[in-house]
C-alpha cells in the first residue's frame, strides 16, 4: 500500500474521531452555557483564529510542499527551522497584542465586554499552535501521518475533559467564565497535543541533525514565500471574513430590530448548533486534503500531468459521493438531530436551507490542496477574497431586513460556497489538462433525488419513535444511497478498502 493511501487512511480515522469528539466537544459548551453563551464562545473564536492565522503566516502549508520536495535530509532540517524561527517571532508580536486588544475587541466590535475574559484564556495556545502547525507539517511533508492523526485525537479528549470540569465549576459566576473556562480547555489540549509531537520527532531529529552547507538562508526563505505568503492571503482573508462575520451579523440584525442579547442567541444557533452538525461529515476531505499536497506536488514535478488528472478526478468522485449522502441525511433527518444532541429544534431550518449547498463545500477543501500543490496559492487567495466579500455583503443586504434575520447569514454562507467552489474548479482547470466528469454530476443529482424521493416512502412507516426514525431512517438511506450508487457505477469495489489512490 503506498504511503499516500497509508496516510490518508490515518487522517482519515483520525479526523472522523476528532470531529466526533469535536461535536461532543460543542454540545457539551452548548448544554452547560446555553445559547447565549455558545454565542459568546463563537463570536469570540474567530478573533483568536484570526491572530493564529496570522502567526502561522501561511508556513504549514509551505513546510509540507517544501518538505516533500526536499533533496535531502538537510534540507528538511534547514527547511523546519527557518519556518520555526518565522513562526516563533511572529507569535511573541501577536499574544500580547490579542491581549491588549482584548477590551477594546469586547466593546467596541461585539458590544460585549463579557467577551474579554474569553479572549485572555485562549491567548496562551497561540505560540503553542505555532509550534505544532510547524511540526505537524513536517510529518506531512514526509507523508507520515500518524503523529499528525494521534496528536488531534490527544487535543480533543483533553479539551473535552476539562470542559466538562471548568464549565461546571465556573459556570455559576456568569457565562463570560464559563466561556473563558472552555477556551482554557482547548489551551490545554492544544499543549498536550504538542507535548505528544514533540516526542513523536525525537526520532526525526536524530535522522536530520546535520547542517545543510549549499543553501543559502535568503534562498530557503524564498523558497518558503513563494508558497507561503499567497497561502497565507487566503488564509488571512477567510479568517478575516470569519471575524467580522459576527460583527457584521450582530449589527444587521440590531438593525432589523433585535437586541444584542437575541442576535447573540441566534448566532450561536447558527455556528454552535447547525454548522458543526453540517461540517461533521467532512473528515475524509479533510483528510484527503492533507495527502493531496505533497503526493500532487510530487507528480506536478515530475511532469506526470495523467496521474495528477487521474488523481483529482477520483478526488472529486470520492467527495461527491461521500458528500452527496451527507446532504440527504442532514437535510431529512435535521429535526431528529437537533432533538437528540441538543433536545432542541432551533437550527433545523438553517440546516435544511444550507445542505444541498454543502455539497459543493465538500469538495472545496481538495480543490484548494491541488491548487497549493500546484503553486496556485495566489489564485486561491483571490478566490477565497471574493468569497468573503460576497458572504460579507448578502449578510448585510439580508439580516439587516426582519424577514430574513439570521437566515440571511445562512444564505450568505451558502452563497459564499458556491462563489468559492466554482471559482477554485476555474483556477484548476487553466492549470491542469483536465475534462469535467459532467456525466458524474448528472449521476449524482439523479442518486440524490432517488434516494430522497425513496425515503419519502419508507419513513412514515417508522416516524412514531425518534431514535428509530433516526437509525433506522439512517441504515435504510444508507442502503438506498449505495445501491444506487453501485448501479450508476459512481460506487466501486475499489472504494470499499479506500484504495482510491494507487500511485498510476
Amino acid at each position: 500500500m503506498s504511503s499516500f493511501i497509508k496516510g490518508t487512511m490515518w487522517l482519515a480515522g483520525a479526523i472522523f474521531l476528532v470531529k466526533i469528539l469535536g461535536f461532543i466537544n460543542r454540545m457539551v459548551i452548548a448544554r452547560l452555557i446555553g445559547e447565549e453563551g455558545i454565542g459568546l464562545y463563537m463570536a469570540v473564536f474567530p478573533a483568536f483564529i484570526l491572530a493564529v492565522t496570522a502567526v502561522q503566516f501561511g508556513l504549514p502549508v509551505a513546510v509540507t510542499r517544501c518538505i516533500a520536495a526536499a533533496e535531502n535530509e538537510a534540507h528538511r532540517k534547514h527547511i523546519f527551522l527557518t519556518a520555526l524561527f518565522f513562526t516563533l517571532s511572529l507569535s511573541a508580536v501577536f499574544t500580547p497584542l490579542l491581549c491588549l486588544l482584548a477590551p477594546y475587541l469586547a466593546e467596541t466590535l461585539f458590544h460585549d465586554q463579557r467577551a474579554v475574559m474569553p479572549l485572555y484564556a485562549i491567548a496562551p495556545s497561540i505560540p503553542i499552535i505555532a509550534i505544532s502547525s510547524i511540526v505537524r507539517s513536517y510529518f506531512q511533508g514526509i507523508m507520515n501521518m500518524k503523529p499528525v492523526a494521534l496528536s488531534q485525537l490527544i487535543e480533543q479528549i483533553v479539551r473535552i475533559g476539562l470542559i466538562i470540569f471548568t464549565g461546571r465549576m465556573l459556570l455559576p459566576y456568569g457565562i463570560e467564565y464559563a466561556a473563558a473556562g472552555a477556551m482554557a480547555a482547548a489551551t490545554a489540549g492544544e499543549l498536550a497535543s504538542l507535548l505528544y509531537l514533540l516526542y513523536s520527532f525525537r526520532p526525526e531529529w536524530q535522522r536530520v541533525r546535520k547542517w545543510p552547507g549549499k543553501r543559502t538562508s535568503r534562498h530557503l526563505t524564498g523558497e518558503l514565500a513563494e508558497t507561503a505568503v499567497p497561502a497565507v492571503g487566503s488564509r488571512l482573508i477567510g479568517s478575516g471574513a470569519w471575524f467580522l462575520e459576527p460583527i457584521v451579523v450582530v449589527k444587521s440584525l440590531a438593525i432589523a430590530g433585535f437586541t444584542s442579547a437575541e442576535a447573540m442567541k441566534d448566532y450561536g444557533v447558527l455556528t454552535g448548533y447547525a454548522l458543526p452538525l453540517m461540517f461533521l461529515p467532512s473528515f475524509l476531505t479533510v483528510a484527503l486534503s492533507s495527502s493531496l499536497v505533497p503526493d500532487i506536488s510530487e507528480s506536478f514535478s515530475k511532469k506526470q500531468y495523467k496521474s495528477v488528472a487521474w488523481r483529482i478526478n477520483e478526488s472529486i468522485r470520492f467527495c461527491l459521493f461521500t458528500g452527496g449522502f451527507a446532504v440527504i441525511i442532514l437535510f431529512l433527518f435535521s429535526k431528529p438531530l437537533m432533538l437528540v444532541m441538543y433536545h432542541t429544534e432551533k437550527g433545523a431550518d438553517l440546516i435544511q436551507l444550507m445542505a444541498p449547498f454543502f455539497l459543493l463545500y465538500y469538495c472545496q477543501g481538495p480543490l484548494q490542496a491541488v491548487l497549493q500543490a500546484l503553486n496556485l496559492s495566489r489564485a486561491a487567495m483571490l478566490n477565497s477574497l471574493y468569497g468573503a466579500a460576497v458572504k460579507l455583503s448578502v449578510i448585510f443586504l439580508l439580516s439587516s431586513q426582519a424577514s430574513f434575520g439570521i437566515h440571511g447569514a445562512a444564505i450568505a454562507i451558502a452563497a459564499s460556497i458556491t462563489t468559492v467552489t466554482f471559482l477554485h474548479t476555474a483556477s484548476m482547470l487553466k492549470a491542469v489538462p483536465l475534462f469535467l466528469q459532467y456525466g458524474l454530476y448528472f449521476k449524482i443529482g439523479l442518486l440524490l433525488v432517488f434516494t430522497y424521493l425513496t425515503a419519502q416512502i419508507f419513513l412514515p412507516f417508522i416516524q412514531h419513535n425518534t431514535f428509530l426514525y433516526l437509525g433506522g431512517g439512517m441504515i435504510g438511506c444508507f442502503i438506498v444511497y449505495l445501491a444506487g450508487g453501485a448501479a450508476l457505477g459512481i460506487f466501486k469495489k475499489k472504494d470499499l478498502s479506500m484504495l482510491l489512490f494507487w500511485r498510476t
